[in-house]
């Protein structure tokens, strides 16, 4: 059995758990069971990635007589689909592990079970097709599995409302995706050969439409603004290790899709959709990060930090079509390289946030940050990996985030090679912008560990928590070594990532895994290099030697006193920083400019004793400029056209008479 052969087996296996889940629902040991074999069979996925992107041969094929009859269903691995087959097998065996220990406080794990080893499966199939039909159907059903997921808790109101909005979005991106396969088919076929086969004698004018339908296809998946308003509501809607599934694997899925056709089926593009492609993501970053700058809720947050990730890769993916369109193979192998590596990066430290956020919310009950501090003291374990995949997630050395921003920096630093102008001057730009977004981030993390962790309890359900169970922290604990490893040994992952490079830019990067020290230069030793071992050895050092001079030169005296506020003892923990004021400097620039942010105080006319309180108003550009009117739209013709639900027999047949006379005599005009 070869690699393709067992990664389908996999598959099928994974099909079967869901089944199995169905039949035997509602006995003991199931979700055990279900959940151990899901882990064991996307471990295994991950493996089989992993043994052919580091062989890198020729893509393996396989065809089943299924599907459309004419075509049947065409599977192909290459060094692009084993690559997403790591991302959804590392991924799915550490969620799997989560929800062994996750899945027992879930309310409605019953509905969880049969979806998860089938929304893995959907996923590995879209990874794996090799034809249109095969592709879309995978996706789609991808797309209605993880709707499923969402509705998980389908009795609460904000489920229902995510479930609307993300069919709808669903729906959108898979009409987009099918016009996009049905311009590639006209010169050969719907197979993938046949459309990289008709590349080469391919208009540009159908090139350009086809990658803007695949930004809105792949992209309203993926979450680039403005297609990402259903992430903020399905994310926090959906069980947290469901969260972290499509956080941190479904967008990444999407991205495969974008890559596949852009970069594979696709002639270079015109170097000018490299800035289409680059401001998009830019835009996305920033706003995904300061959306998040602005909330309350701990899975929203980490919602709109999906969108900003999301934007970093985008970048990173316009910079290597505009370096390919221009051919320079070398750069546009970092650029690809980086925004691979981050794609990685981020499945693992967004995955870690959200079994965090999972873990607070099983022990605190609430997802609102402000119910919730002083968390460190009651949940140990859960503080120390979530701050780890909080420096992750906000590029600081020596984790892996850090990594992949930093080569995206370098490739961005190679933008004056470029010969036209437009690029030459859209780049800078798009890093400022990427510079923005990283310390926005970093300013967001603090907020959130600041309020979650830290502190006292603002809440009885925040002083009276209990750390989660040990297969949670084992499959966080495993997540955050993984953070850390591939932040100190970037070279491996930058070689193993080199034969695609190769595949979609003809490029490639110097070896950096033969480095003693671990040293990587994308570029060239003379021009930037970085050492995640030196950096951790360095904070480690730092700490070990403040840590002495606090200890030799620190009083041994411990004093006690009130805490003193303008001359009043106050011991309420209501006095802490909350969410909203750690964001206040923000909101008050950024926030006032973007979201039109308004803070209104109320004060009690003079002899109420009631306390004066803050209101703040922020709107969403998107959502009130764009979605919201064609929500009002759709809602005023819905009230109108409701009067045709209560007419009388008569009526009905004089309308159907009506429509028959009107099509008769268009038809007569017609001819």
């Amino acid at each position: 059995m070869n690699l393709i052969q067992l990664a389908f087996s996999l598959s099928v296996l994974l099909l079967a758990l869901a089944v199995v889940a169905v039949l035997m629902r509602g006995r003991g040991g199931v979700s055990g069971a279900v959940y151990s074999l899901s882990a064991i069979a996307s471990g295994l996925l991950g493996i089989a990635g992993v043994a052919f992107l580091l062989r890198a041969g020729a893509p393996q094929l396989m065809t089943l007589p299924i599907g459309l009859p004419w075509l049947g269903m065409h599977l192909r691995l290459d060094v692009l689909s084993a690559f997403f087959l790591i991302v959804i097998g590392l991924g799915g065996a550490l969620n799997a592990i989560y929800g062994l220990g996750y899945g027992r406080h879930e309310e409605d794990r019953a509905r969880v079970l049969p979806f998860y080893p089938s929304f893995l499966a959907a996923m590995t199939l879209v990874v794996l097709a090799d034809d249109a039909f095969s592709f879309l159907l995978s996706w789609e059903l991808m797309s209605l599995l993880s709707w499923a997921l969402v509705l998980s808790h389908h009795r609460k109101d904000e489920a229902r409302q995510a479930g609307v909005v993300y069919l709808i979005m669903a729906a959108f991106g898979t009409m987009s995706l099918l016009l996009a396969f049905g311009l590639l088919a006209r010169e050969g076929g719907y197979g993938f050969e046949a459309m990289r086969a008709g590349a080469g004698v391919r208009d540009t004018a159908v090139t350009v439409v086809v990658i803007l339908l695949m930004l809105l296809g792949a992209g309203s998946k993926a979450g680039i603004v403005p297609l990402h308003v259903w992430l903020p509501l399905a994310h926090p809607a959906a069980p947290s290790h469901v969260s972290a599934l499509m956080s941190g694997i479904m967008t990444k899925v999407a991205i495969y899709g974008f890559v596949r056709v852009t970069f594979d089926l696709l002639a270079p593009a015109p170097w000018w959709m490299a800035m289409v492609v680059m401001a998009i993501g830019a835009v996305t970053a920033v706003m995904g990060v300061l959306y998040a700058m602005m909330q309350h809720d701990l899975k929203r947050l980490l919602a709109y930090h999906t969108v900003e990730n999301i934007g970093i890769i985008f970048i990173g993916l316009g910079l290597a079509m505009g370096f390919r369109s221009n051919g320079m193979e070398t750069a546009g192998a970092l650029a690809m390289t980086a925004a691979l590596f981050h794609v990685l990066n981020h499945s693992l430290f967004k995955s870690l946030l959200f079994m965090g956020a999972g873990s607070v919310l099983t022990a605190t009950g609430t997802r609102d940050m402000d119910r919730m501090g002083g968390l460190i003291h009651r949940l140990p374990v859960t503080s120390l990996l979530f701050l780890i995949g909080a420096v992750a997630i906000s590029a600081l050395p020596p984790f892996n985030g850090f990594v992949s921003e930093w080569l995206t920096f370098q490739a961005i630093l190679l933008s004056p090679e470029l010969p036209q102008w437009g690029l030459k001057i859209l780049t800078p730009g798009v890093g400022g912008m990427l510079a923005l977004a990283a310390a926005l981030a970093a300013a967001c993390f603090v907020k959130v560990y600041g309020v979650v962790f830290l502190g006292r309890p603002r809440a009885p359900e925040a002083a009276s928590a209990v750390e989660v169970d040990r297969w949670s922290q084992g499959a966080m604990a495993a997540l955050a070594l993984f953070c850390l490893a591939l932040g100190i040994m970037p070279g491996l992952v930058i070689d193993a990532l080199q034969p695609i490079a190769l595949a979609l830019t003809s490029g490639l990067l110097p070896a950096q895994a033969s480095d003693p020290w671990m040293t990587i230069a994308p570029i060239g030793a003379g021009r930037a290099s970085y050492n995640g071992l030196l950096v951790l050895l360095f904070i480690a050092a730092s700490a070990m030697m403040a840590a002495w001079l606090i200890h030799r030169l620190a009083a041994r005296g411990v004093r006690r006193a009130p805490a003193w506020d303008c001359g009043f003892e106050m011991d309420d923990p209501t006095t802490q920083y909350s969410a909203a004021s750690f964001a206040q400097p923000i909101r008050r620039t950024l926030g006032s400019i973007v979201f039109r942010a308004r803070e209104t105080v109320h004060m009690p006319p003079p002899g109420d004793n009631r306390p004066a309180h803050l209101e703040v108003t922020l709107l969403d550009p998107v959502w009130d400029s764009f979605y919201g009117r064609i929500h009002g739209a759709v809602a005023w013709l819905a009230d109108r056209a409701n009067v045709l639900q209560f007419l009388t027999i008569r009526r009905y047949l004089s309308i159907v008479f009506a429509l028959l006379v009107f099509l008769l005599l268009v038809l007569t005009l017609w001819n």
